[in-house]
């Protein structure tokens, strides 16, 4: 008889893509006019092998002074996890909602340090409420489903 305990592991904690562009300097660096700070977020997860996932959470920051880009960041956090024998049901809950909450702060520090390194004060990331964007998501979907038209639209602006 095959072991049936459940199993959530972390394997795996990493950077997996980094960009940083200042594409107006140092012209715009000149500019005395305060910021407008546009944040966005997107979840991701794909299968690696049987019982391990790749759950990414990538932040894009968009830092524009006027109508020109002061500064743009876009980071991807990735983790690794083994998830074996946990019911079909709690299964999307896990990838959508524990592993993207492990991996956040992660990149949080990841995209405030870019901000400062680049001569920029830092961009600090609001905590993120996983669950509550998971549950738009489904929200959206089974309207989508339904074909009543609404629409529900998540991130963090």
């Amino acid at each position: 008889m095959a072991d049936e305990t459940p199993v959530f592991q972390i394997q795996r904690m990493y950077l997996k893509d980094l960009s940083l562009e200042q594409p107006n300097s140092p012209q715009i660096l000149l500019e005395q006019a305060q910021p407008q700070v546009d944040i966005n977020l997107a979840m991701g997860a794909e299968p690696v092998a049987d019982g391990v996932f790749e759950v990414t959470v990538t932040a894009t920051v968009t830092t524009k002074v006027k109508d020109k880009v002061l500064f743009l960041v876009e980071a991807k956090q990735a983790g690794i996890f083994e998830i074996r024998n946990v019911p079909d049901e709690q299964m999307q809950g896990i990838i959508s909602i524990v592993c993207p909450q492990m991996v956040y702060p992660y990149l949080r520090a990841i995209v405030s340090d870019v901000c400062t390194r680049a001569g920029f004060p830092p961009i600090l990331l609001t905590e993120v409420n996983f669950q509550a964007m998971f549950e738009a998501q489904q929200a959206q979907a089974a309207a989508a489903q339904s074909g009543n038209g609404s629409r529900i639209i998540t991130g963090a602006n």
